[in-house]
């Protein structure tokens, strides 16, 4: 099976010695603990990113643009960020650079407040550039810790990965909100952010040292390289590699299918309008539910983590019902079943950022995990696009409508799952 290179030393220059030193539990654990460190920053800068834009005199149009912007380059990016991981090999220098761009980036947001009219623009390219970090890293760090989990489990791995990176998510804007409520502005909050944003760096680079190359980890098996997603044929053109038409078809039909099911999710904010408008749920409420939800997604990540594990690829069947049901509770009238609508949606985003990740390493050759990382985020970035617009428009016209297109668009994404694991060896799937 190829092996993922980390760079042009990784194997020839380096002893392999420093890996030993290491359990692949351990490399798991910090990564996992590298992503909680910055998830505390740029979850918490997010939390009052509208606020501090808003008071340095941007209208909600340039609010909506700039977040709106800064999340589509997040995804949208890394169709270049990971084939340029897996042509160059230089998978930890992509992951720190990312790292170190949102670790910069966020704390320099303090500063925009004291630079007068230049302020708005300063703070609008800082919070795009650190999406930008997000789009470069992520491609290159999910290869990494592909490489690290296949001797734990991909399952297991990327399920205890997404756990730490939501208590991230969690602690972040707590930390905001108590410096917020102690000081009364929102420049010292975000400057504060560069502590956990340091420790994100400083771990990355220890884990780095002590293990230069994941890969000797990475015992389970992957689907074979081919030259055409199909197996056959003439060999893609250097831009059909560069944007991974060299891929499996199996690998393309579960990046479908993961795009239908995600377009066929409804977002939480669509979940927060319906509870605040309908008043069954109180706008101071609503983040109590968001934390709720949170807490749904890292605790499926884990059962769904081992299962995966356990039953293979299977378990995500699972997440298409999951889908299925969210709109149905979510957007009805009982309180209790908008509750459990939106734990249902968090369960569903827990799985999506866990355990389908852990099937892309599963069915792509290792030195092109980093473009499969790539090629996946643009399509659920897409597909995450089209099912907002649908979803707003069906939302008000017609919530039986909504439900019953939402939930046509999971039975797509059904078929096209069980298309892509046809005929698949259990054994593949670890």
């Amino acid at each position: 099976m190829p092996q993922v290179s980390t760079g042009p030393t990784a194997t020839t220059s380096r002893s392999p010695a420093p890996a030993a030193r290491w359990s692949a539990w351990r490399v798991v654990v910090g990564f996992g603990t590298v992503s909680l460190a910055a998830d505390m920053v740029y979850e918490g800068a997010r939390s009052i990113t509208g606020p501090l834009l808003g008071a340095l005199g941007a209208s909600a149009l340039v609010v909506g643009l700039v977040s709106g912007a800064g999340e589509a380059m997040s995804l949208l990016l890394r169709l270049a960020s990971g084939p340029l991981a897996d042509r160059t090999g230089r998978y930890w220098s992509l992951t720190l650079v990312g790292y170190a761009l949102t670790a910069v980036c966020v704390p320099l947001l303090a500063v925009t407040p004291f630079l007068g009219g230049a302020g708005l623009a300063v703070a609008a390219v800082l919070i795009l550039t650190e999406r930008a970090g997000k789009a470069v890293r992520s491609p290159a760090k999910s290869a990494l810790l592909a490489q690290a989990a296949g001797a734990v489990g991909r399952g297991r791995g990327f399920a205890v990965h997404k756990a730490l990176d939501q208590v991230g998510a969690f602690a972040g804007p707590l930390l905001v909100a108590a410096v917020l409520a102690a000081t009364g502005v929102i420049w010292p909050a975000l400057a504060l952010l560069a502590v956990p944003g340091a420790l994100a760096i400083g771990l990355l680079l220890r884990i780095r040292r002590r293990v230069p190359d994941p890969s000797v980890f990475d015992t389970a098996p992957a689907e074979p390289a081919t030259s055409r997603p199909d197996g056959g044929g003439r060999a893609p053109s250097a831009l059909g590699r560069w944007v991974g038409a060299d891929l499996p078809r199996r690998f393309l039909l579960f990046a479908a299918a993961a795009g239908a099911a995600t377009a066929g999710l409804v977002t939480f904010g669509i979940i927060s309008f319906h509870a605040s408008r309908t008043g069954l749920i109180a706008v101071a409420g609503i983040p109590l539910l968001y934390a709720a939800a949170m807490a749904a997604a890292a605790l499926a990540a884990l059962v769904s983590g081992q299962l995966y594990d356990r039953w293979h690829a299977r378990v995500l069947f699972a997440l298409p019902l999951l889908g299925a049901a969210v709109p149905a509770l979510a957007l009805s009238g009982s309180l209790v079943a908008v509750v459990a609508g939106a734990l249902l949606w968090g369960a569903a985003v827990g799985v999506q950022d866990s355990t389908v990740k852990a099937l892309v390493a599963d069915l792509v050759p290792a030195a092109r995990r980093a473009t499969a990382y790539g090629v996946f985020a643009a399509v659920q970035g897409g597909a995450a696009l089209a099912g907002g617009g649908l979803v707003g428009v069906l939302y008000a016209r017609s919530l039986p409508a909504l439900i019953a297109v939402l939930g046509a668009t999971q039975l797509l994404a059904l078929g096209l799952l069980a298309a892509s694991l046809a005929g698949r060896r259990p054994s593949a799937a670890r």
